[in-house]
């Protein structure tokens, strides 16, 4: 039996496999992968799909997926506590842009609807693929990547009332303020009802899933969740994939999420991959070939145009400079929904045909682009404030950082802390139990209001600029830290602090070892990389184990940081200057004495014979805040008691059954 659509699914996995197979081995994006991968295999390039529709039904799934598991990693508080650049960053991003397409097309002759149409299909971003790779680049807790998330959702609920307005432009429309009125009310029910789902529906529902022990059932129940919401929102004219978002939401909300999220996960990267490809096989390739000069302009245009626009959106929320222009650049593409809107244009008559390659053709090549200008966007921002600099208007752009209360105290001697998430806070928790003076720079505008409350001396802004390290005083600092995300961002503030002061001791927190060695050669004084100390410290507590010495222990892991981690980036050898302690055939625990041990409580230890029974010695008894070590035969076992024991693991082992 011949099946159309398996043989579809062959070809297009086939040439998924080989081509991101080769653009991994050049260090490329897989999106870029699959993107190549629709034009080379779709109907405008050798045809070799002919399920086309099918294949798009398969990619809305990964789009769903997708927007599934990105919801689990932002929870409601989350979101809540981006309100402000939703409603108000992304209402600005979404009319300049319309304002400013729709100007620029009716001067080349267009009609005010036709113009304005145009201007909604170019202000809308791709969702799918900026989520996609922040995500891989691990950076969605970053501050551009929270303002882009915010934005992203404002255009996915705003293109709803985009494709009500189309057929009222083109004359034709009905009732639109009822409409409008309605979808409102059905969007409030929605809030309503994802408030009450996550907060007592769902976790219940997963916790009882999670007792079965069944994975099965757990899988199901998640996928029915992710895809009813999905449907619900569908069907009351909002988007699928901001159903799937809102499903996500409401499952972050459970302690289960993270397993939710395993187990998507497999069947995410399947179906985004064909949402990728199918974006691909929308691009004519004759079209684009014979007019790519003019599709490259408008691409450049568009870029610039786009992401200025929603760097000022952002700015104006008073956002650092940094930020606003890492935000813009991650928004320049147009998304795969103005590809539906499209649709609609067409049908009502205001998009021709030829327009509607011009902005295929520009849309995809923008989204082939988008991987490539976000690994560079700090670059492309550096340079920008580089440039700035020069031209006297750094302070300016930077006019919005609020220094209140810092410069009005004069710092000496004290620490500077360089972001505020875990690793920071942690920092200025145990400053403040040590004494030590200490100011904190960061860029999330809520942290720093929230702890600014709290007295908390910390400032907003973005410490790749010199007037905010000036603001902190960091001349006269003892020490800095640096623990932020983003390895280009943490270079420019390295370069920065050493051109303010050479004397300062600088360490810097970094995800991976690789990037150490330029680091340090920068003037770090210690450089952490995340990726070892945590293998560091695993080894650490199984060397302590073995009852390895703990002189041992840290020549050992002195010698691992001397080296710049190289026994864990080579083959594995056995060094021969460490080795277990032979006391390491023997196993001391603790173990405390509850009501149930009753075998052994109230009874004296010559009575127990625990040496000759089990083959266990007591090493000593912890009885309240008292310890014991010159233990007596005598000696009488009481409930609460905490035991040392010593033996093998076998012997001590049964001896732990034994008193369970």
């Amino acid at each position: 039996m011949h099946t159309p659509l398996l043989q579809d699914i062959l070809i297009l996995l086939g040439f998924s496999v080989v081509i991101v197979f080769v653009l991994q081995r050049l260090k490329l994006p897989s999106i870029i992968g699959f993107l190549l991968t629709g034009v080379i295999i779709g109907p405008y390039g050798f045809s070799l799909i002919k399920e086309v529709e099918q294949v798009e039904i398969l990619s809305e799934v990964g789009v769903i997926l997708l927007l599934f598991v990105i919801g689990m990693e932002v929870s409601i508080k989350q979101l809540a506590s981006i309100k402000k650049t939703v409603f108000i960053g992304g209402f600005l991003q979404v009319g300049i842009t319309v304002g400013v397409a729709a100007l620029v097309y009716n001067l080349l002759g267009n009609s005010w609807s036709e113009s304005v149409f145009v201007g909604f299909l170019f202000s809308l971003s791709s969702t799918a693929i900026v989520l996609k790779t922040l995500q891989d680049r691990q950076e969605l807790s970053a501050p551009h990547a929270r303002n882009a998330l915010a934005i992203l959702i404002f255009q996915d609920i705003i293109v709803v009332p985009m494709m009500l307005i189309t057929p009222m432009m083109a004359g034709e429309g009905g009732a639109i303020g009822m409409s409008i009125l309605l979808l409102l009310f059905k969007s409030g029910i929605v809030v309503v009802l994802t408030y009450i789902s996550a907060r007592y529906i769902v976790p219940k529902v997963m916790h009882a899933v999670a007792k079965t022990n069944s994975k099965e059932l757990f899988l199901l129940v998640t996928i029915t969740l992710c895809f009813a919401i999905a449907f619900m929102t569908s069907e009351i004219g909002l988007s699928l994939a901001l159903g799937a978002f809102i499903a996500g939401l409401i499952v972050s909300e459970s302690e289960y999420s993270h397993q939710a999220t395993s187990i998507i996960l497999p069947f995410r990267e399947l179906f985004t991959s064909f949402f990728f490809v199918s974006v691909g096989m929308l691009l004519d390739l004759s079209f684009f070939l014979s007019n790519v000069p003019i599709i490259l302009l408008l691409v450049a245009i568009v870029l610039v145009v786009k992401s200025s626009i929603a760097a000022i959106a952002v700015g104006i929320l008073k956002y650092p400079t940094r930020t606003a222009l890492l935000t813009g650049l991650s928004l320049f593409q147009i998304g795969e929904f103005a590809f539906i809107l499209s649709k609609i244009g067409i049908k009502y008559d205001l998009l021709s045909a030829e327009t509607n390659q011009y902005f295929l053709s520009v849309s995809i090549v923008s989204m082939i682009l988008t991987p490539f200008v976000i690994i560079f966007s700090e670059r492309i921002a550096s340079r920008f404030m580089g440039i700035s600099k020069k031209l006297g208007i750094e302070k300016v752009l930077a006019s919005s950082t609020n220094t209140e209360g810092i410069n009005e105290v004069r710092l000496e001697n004290h620490l500077v802390i360089i972001g505020y998430g875990i690793n920071g806070s942690n920092l200025a928790k145990a400053a403040t139990a040590s004494n030590i003076p200490f100011v904190v720079i960061e860029m999330n505008a809520a942290t720093v209001k929230r702890e600014k409350q709290k007295g908390l001396p910390i400032i907003f802004g973005d410490a790749t600029q010199d007037h905010i390290l000036e603001a902190v005083q960091l001349s006269s600092a003892r020490a800095a830290v640096i623990a932020i995300s983003g390895n280009f961002a943490t270079q420019t503030i390295v370069k920065n602090i050493r051109s303010h002061s050479d004397s300062l001791y600088l360490v810097v927190r970094t995800r991976y070892v690789a990037e150490t060695s330029q680091l340090l050669a920068l003037g770090a004084d210690e450089v952490i990389p995340e990726e070892f100390e945590t293998s560091i410290q695993i080894f650490e507590h199984i060397l302590h184990n073995f009852l390895v010495p703990q002189g041992d222990i840290n020549q050992l892991i002195g010698k691992v940081r001397a080296d710049n981690y190289q026994l864990f980036k080579g083959d594995l050898k056995r060094l021969k200057t460490y080795k277990p302690s032979e006391l390491a055939e023997f196993n001391i625990t603790s173990l405390r004495m509850r009501s149930d041990s009753s075998k052994i409580l109230g009874k004296p230890l010559k009575e127990l014979n625990l040496r000759a029974i089990y083959g266990i010695n007591i090493l000593g008894i912890k009885r309240k805040d008292e310890m014991f070590t010159s233990i007596q035969p005598e000696e009488i076992i009481k409930q609460g008691d905490i035991l040392y024991i010593l033996g093998n693991q076998s012997n001590v082992e049964q001896f732990h059954k034994l008193v369970k």
